[in-house]
């Protein structure tokens, strides 16, 4: 599944593996403070443990420079849908290093996401983002051609 990407850093995408935590937490640590939402190390490692669980319907990716570095990640789910029968993809989460935006870390990372969705029959991929993320949206807007009208609304439980 890894796919090597052209550009300078030598991006290469594949699912996130054991060895990669400590790079990984980093990078989560970066992302839940962009969003300005304190997640409890207990549910951190409960999301570790999840990724790592093949069984479990939450899996990543991450993106690799040619050293190695883990430059960032994407999180996705596959759930079933009620408006067809292949199973969807929710890109939940997309973090890349902010030393190595603009170089096309999030694009293969997406890139790569549509691929496997491809191969394996999914759905769709949809994700969402924040109004304001005028960064995240100019990348998102390019790869999708836009945002599809959607609102979103949350009862928080």
């Amino acid at each position: 599944m890894a796919k090597p990407e052209s550009s300078a850093l030598g991006i290469k995408i594949e699912p996130i593996g054991p060895d990669d935590e400590a790079a990984w937490r980093p990078l989560w640590d970066q992302y839940c403070a962009f969003y300005q939402v304190n997640v409890d190390i207990a549910v951190t490692s409960t999301l570790w443990t999840r990724l790592m669980d093949p069984d479990f319907a939450i899996k990543a990716l991450v993106a690799r420079g040619g050293d190695g570095r883990i430059l960032g990640f994407c999180h996705y789910v596959l759930h079933p849908n009620t408006w067809g029968t292949s199973p969807v993809c929710y890109l939940e989460d997309l973090f890349t290093d902010p030393a190595f935006r603009g170089q096309g870390v999030g694009r293969a990372l997406i890139d790569q996401l549509v691929a496997l969705g491809r191969a394996r029959g999914w759905g769709r991929v949809y994700w969402h983002t924040q109004e304001t993320n005028t960064t995240a949206r100019r990348l998102y807007d390019s790869v999708a051609g836009g945002a599809d009208g959607f609102v979103r609304y949350v009862i928080r439980l």
